[in-house]
């Protein structure tokens, strides 16, 4: 009984021993490894979303893209009804030629064959006063021999004071045509022609509120709207869901606070793809502390107060998908990059007016 006895205590210290490694094995398979070389922080691919709509009402017209699509920077999405819009705009087109046209003239003054026919015109009128003149000086000398009556003589002469006014007239308009157009007229025309571009460049602004285009890179989440239904600014068409730039959002504690620093490279691993590393850096680093979300698949912080940070990744075949949980893995021991990024040709690196570390 005695040997029986020792046996079953050897066994159950066995059996501890066992449980024991198994456990502590999982512990630190699960919770962050805080050597020297590198740190283990468990978080998600961030998911950020904003809704599409148009910057006017409007009847929609073509939607260009349906749920899951990728979408680039500018990328046109959907079309308005843009009758009304064109029209306004050709019939603003048209008011500054025909307004470029009027300046054109005014600087640019007569043309040489009109000066040619006002000089033609007033050769004319000074000899019909000439000719005029001499027929009122017969006149008066046949009055003045009974030889023609009075009414014939005024006649000449209000035909002669009529042909001399003609002649003068003729002398204005050949001079007016060689001074040119008044500075004020040219200035009054660029005026009016400044503000008819403005008018178009107006026109050309609601014309492209009829489309709608994506503001970065993404996948479209939802697809809200139909052809043939109303759109409005209140009404989005699309959400998007933002893949540039891609990042992931772990927590820091707060003993591991002094040994990250932005810009130090890093590594983000997925259970979707064993053994794959991507490339990355750290980013943002929140100045105040949270409580981790329930999300974060690691027990060992869950209950304390965190540092959120950004790890941003180098994804150039869309494989990391928004949400999924990532595990990102520090570089404690290499130097920050002066100047992170992806490679030519990797996507999803800092853009919308962030920085490589991810500053607004």
């Amino acid at each position: 009984m005695p040997r029986l006895k020792r046996i079953r205590l050897w066994g159950l210290a066995l059996l501890l021993a066992v449980a024991g490694g198994v456990a502590l094995y999982l512990g630190l398979a699960h919770s962050p490894r805080h050597d020297t070389e590198r740190l283990t922080l468990y978080g998600n691919i961030d998911l950020r979303v904003v809704d599409l709509a148009f910057e006017t009402s409007g009847r929609l017209s073509a939607l260009l893209v349906s749920e899951g699509a990728r979408v680039q920077p500018g990328q046109l999405l959907a079309v308005l009804d843009d009758r009304q819009a064109a029209l306004s705009r050709d019939v603003a087109q048209a008011r500054l030629d025909s307004q470029r046209a009027v300046l054109d003239r005014l600087i640019a003054g007569a043309r040489p064959e009109e000066i040619a026919k006002l000089r033609a015109d007033l050769e004319a009128a000074a000899t019909e006063a000439r000719n005029a003149a001499r027929r009122a000086e017969r006149s008066r000398d046949l009055a003045e021999r009974k030889l023609a009556s009075p009414q014939e003589y005024d006649d000449a002469r209000t035909a002669a004071e009529a042909a001399e006014a003609h002649a003068v007239a003729a002398h204005a308009a050949l001079d007016l045509a060689l001074a040119g157009s008044r500075a004020e007229d040219i200035s009054a025309a660029r005026a009016q022609l400044a503000a008819l571009e403005s008018e178009l460049a107006l026109a050309g602004v609601q014309f492209g509120y009829t489309r709608l285009h994506a503001p970065a890179s993404g996948v479209v989440q939802n697809r809200l709207l139909e052809p043939g239904d109303m759109a409005a600014p209140d009404r989005p068409v699309f959400t998007l869901a933002l893949t540039s730039p891609l990042w992931a959002r772990v927590y820091l504690a707060e003993r591991d606070l002094g040994r990250v620093r932005p810009g130090q490279p890093a590594r983000v691993y997925s259970d979707s793809y064993p053994g794959k590393a991507y490339p990355g850096w750290v980013g943002y680093i929140a100045p105040s502390a949270e409580f981790t979300p329930k999300t974060v698949q690691t027990t060992e912080l869950r209950a304390d107060l965190v540092y959120q940070a950004r790890v941003y990744v180098c994804d150039p075949d869309a494989e990391l998908r928004l949400g999924m949980p990532v595990t990102a893995e520090i570089d404690l021991a290499a130097e920050p990059l002066s100047a992170p990024g992806c490679a030519p040709g990797l996507a999803d690196g800092p853009a919308g007016g962030l920085d490589q570390f991810g500053h607004d």
